[in-house]
């Protein structure tokens, strides 16, 4: 492919230099915007729409009061993971992420194996994050109906997965589309989102009389804590609501950032930053209401199965409540797009450095689209099979959620905390981008509560909900994810991120150009330095 389907006129722009000086060629078309990138990374993160498919877990388990504290708790301590992500995302421009990153923050003879066992954590806690949101949606969209018929409608697992399958199908269609309509679709997103989230919490305020509203022993006192889990006690029901503000994929924006995103080292880490306040700081303000205004406790989640659209039923009337429900359900349909996006991106680069034993076949860009189709459609398929959990348990679909989270945060803190390990190795070259904690006491401050609290959140989601433990009640969570760390440290064929950088390369974008970079690079055998 030409310099200039690339977008290069006569010379390389600085993101593309500073991916070659990591041994890649670029890979897509640089079509995101400051704005667009923005509007993904605020996408990825739901705010209104992960409240709603959430709100049920802290509310009915710990009580009112543990959707308030626990929201605003983990959105503290999720600032300091975002800030710690967001500055190895402007170190390390790959769509790879994360476990690129992390096989550079070791020396030489552990980087195939942290890649490999960081690469397939992250792509586990991607896909589950993606399945349980689709999921999540198709809900949604069912409780909507049971609503609009007044309760005398049933909704069957068949339904469900159905419509979970089908949007998950949609939402692959709709990201095979070249990046340039991608990035315009998702400039929009962000205005959705947040103008949803506002126009509730305003409509929420106004249609609840003072006299209706909860008091504040109830939003944020001991009032509000409300065991509903059948034998923990309340500190462990209480800390249950942190799932609902964990459950967030904080690295997409790096998955698309280098190889998408124009000015990628100022606009990727400043995008995650920027989202992860507003997501913060404006959900709190959401679950504060949703509880000021949610009525008796007994009453919920109600005939639809969700406390959030009851309680907007309940304030707005019918018509009303359906009608903001619509841009809710939205909402979640944007995060599910940028999720599949993300994750496809991870997939792409993990054959692209043979995480994959396919010989390079899904790292493969289209040569009309500039997207890697394989890889989307691998995804795709792989994202509904957790969703057929449901015909087996409802609560194995809900242990989906803690995995989405759990995955996720340790892919996280493992390159977090292998940079302040091994950061005076000769063998490990740590060159800060713009965004940058520093190693002073804030840095250091900053990366060990976000990997502690990790932890410590990670053992909260490994507990099962409910007691006592059954096969139906067991969170599957912590076996799974351990399951799958297990199985990548006896990884055989993978020898770590490699470079495809030289004179005579372009980047794959036909028929076997997952061949083509590999012949190319410096060989299977030879590790990216």
């Amino acid at each position: 492919m030409s310099d200039r389907e690339y977008g290069a006129v006569g010379f390389k722009d600085e993101d593309d230099k500073k991916l070659e000086s990591l041994g890649y060629v670029p890979s897509f078309k640089r079509e995101f915007s400051n704005l667009a990138t923005i509007s993904f990374a605020f996408s990825i993160m739901g705010l209104c729409s992960s409240v709603a498919t959430t709100f049920n877990t802290p509310l009915l388990l710990g009580g009112p009061s543990s959707a308030t504290w626990c929201w605003i708790l983990g959105s503290v301590m999720c600032f300091t993971l975002g800030s710690s992500i967001a500055e190895i995302v402007s170190a390390f421009p790959t769509c790879g992420g994360l476990y690129t990153a992390s096989a550079q923050l070791v020396p030489k003879r552990h980087r195939p194996i942290v890649g490999w066992v960081v690469g397939w954590v992250n792509i586990l806690g991607q896909v589950a994050g993606l399945s349980s949101t689709e999921f999540g949606l198709s809900s949604m969209i069912w409780a909507a109906v049971v609503v609009a018929k007044d309760g005398n409608y049933e909704v069957t697992s068949g339904k469900v997965v159905g419509l979970f399958a089908g949007l998950l199908i949609f939402n692959g269609i709709l990201n095979c589309l070249a990046t340039r309509h991608l990035a315009t679709l998702t400039k929009g997103f962000v205005f959705v989102n947040l103008g949803t989230t506002v126009i509730i919490i305003i409509v929420l305020l106004a249609t609840t009389g003072r006299h209706n509203m909860h008091s504040a022993s109830y939003v944020f006192g001991s009032e509000g804590i409300v065991n509903q889990t059948n034998g923990w006690d309340n500190g462990v029901a209480f800390l249950f609501g942190l799932l609902s503000v964990q459950w967030t994929d904080y690295d997409a924006t790096a998955h698309i950032s280098y190889e998408e995103v124009k000015r990628a080292a100022y606009a990727a880490p400043a995008a995650i930053f920027i989202a992860v306040i507003g997501t913060g700081l404006l959900g709190w303000l959401l679950n504060i209401v949703l509880v000021l205004c949610s009525g008796p406790l007994d009453n919920l989640p109600g005939p639809s199965g969700s406390a959030f659209l009851q309680i907007m039923v309940l304030r707005m009337a019918k018509l009303g409540a359906l009608s903001l429900w619509t841009f809710v359900c939205l909402t979640a349909f944007f995060v599910c797009q940028t999720a599949l996006q993300a994750c496809s991106r991870t997939v792409y680069a993990f054959s692209r450095d043979h995480g994959f034993p396919d010989k390079g076949y899904f790292g493969y860009v289209s040569k009309w689209t500039h997207t890697p189709l394989r890889a989307i459609w691998l995804t795709t398929i792989f994202s509904i099979l957790p969703g057929l959990l449901d015909f087996a348990s409802p609560v194995a679909v809900n242990a989906i959620f803690s995995l989405t989270a759990m995955a996720l945060d340790i892919s996280y803190i493992i390159p977090i905390a292998l940079r302040r390990i091994f950061q005076h190795h000769p063998e490990v070259q740590f060159t800060p981008g713009p965004f940058y904690l520093g190693d002073g006491l804030l840095g250091w401050a900053v990366n060990l509560n976000c990997i502690v609290w990790t932890l410590f959140v990670s053992v909260i989601f490994s507990l099962p909900t409910y007691l006592p433990v059954t096969r139906n009640t067991m969170n599957y969570a912590s076996v799974i994810t351990g399951s799958v760390i297990f199985l990548a440290i006896g990884r055989r064929h993978y020898r770590g991120p490699h470079a495809y950088v030289k004179d005579d390369i372009t980047p794959a974008d036909s028929e076997g150009d997952g061949e083509k970079a590999s012949a190319g690079g410096k060989g299977e055998g030879e590790m990216m330095t």
